[in-house]
């Protein structure tokens, strides 16, 4: 799932360039690293285009095919930087379809139509069925975007709203999946202020092709090739409101 036991976010990213909103890290992946096979150059520019919003851009080249499928691991809490659970939160995914997966978490190859603890669709507070998603531990499953694109070329995938702070948080990619994860395995690892992280002290929302893509065929592929460039862009959009944002995506 991660890339190998010392992946990309364990590597000493060096800057590239950067401004009073924006900055642009960049690796070098040697061939063999993690035994992925090809020379990797992979770039990400985080950047503030507004007041309210995150924008987060990736691209990799190579120069051999190899395996390539960035994201963010980013734990949000909307109530208090992650001091307490996201149980209350609420959250909305633009999602028909979601992929169970193993023991493991992997995922088993079937694309289900969501329904009980896995839909979505509309507003529902995370801890309400949290018990009860697919493999009991809460949840740490990708999601099917439904590919309606806007002029940008990106589509809506979520909506998170915080009631006690009235904090929301929208996301839009122009990646086909979304792994929402809970932080199930959050063991109070220390964050932002010291704080420790326990489990479901934060929420993922990691915007990428579908996990396990090399082993299934039908699902979007991951290779890429010489003289291709991987894109990916994700944009996070924040507000505080009375109530959650509502209508269609």
């Amino acid at each position: 799932l991660h890339g190998g036991d010392a992946g990309f976010d364990k590597k000493l990213w060096f800057c590239e360039a950067q401004s009073e909103t924006s900055l642009t890290l960049a690796l070098i992946s040697e061939d063999g690293d993690q035994g992925y096979p090809g020379c990797v150059l992979a770039r990400v520019t985080y950047s503030l285009p507004t007041p309210n919003q995150l924008r987060i851009e990736y691209a990799a080249i190579t120069d051999e095919p190899t395996l390539v499928n960035l994201t963010n691991h980013t734990y949000w809490n909307l109530k208090d930087g992650g001091r307490s659970n996201v149980l209350n939160h609420q959250v909305e995914l633009a999602a028909d379809l979601y992929t169970p997966v193993d023991a493991t978490s992997i995922p088993t190859g079937e694309v289900r139509f969501v329904k009980g603890a896995m839909d979505l669709r509309k507003p529902v507070e995370i801890g309400a069925k949290i018990k009860e998603a697919d493999n009991g531990m809460g949840y740490d499953h990708n999601f099917v975007m439904r590919g309606v694109f806007g002029a940008d070329g990106l589509q809506p995938v979520a909506r998170v709203y915080e009631p006690s702070s009235g904090r929301w948080m929208t996301v839009r990619s122009d990646q086909p999946g979304v792994q929402f994860y809970t932080g199930n395995y959050l063991d109070g690892v220390k964050g932002r202020g010291g704080a420790p992280y326990r489990r479901h002290h934060g929420l993922c929302l990691e915007t990428q092709k579908f996990p396990d893509a090399a082993n299934k065929a039908h699902f979007p592929s991951t290779v890429l090739r010489p003289g291709e460039v991987y894109h990916h862009l994700t944009v996070h959009e924040f507000g505080a409101s009375d109530a959650a944002p509502h209508g269609p995506f």
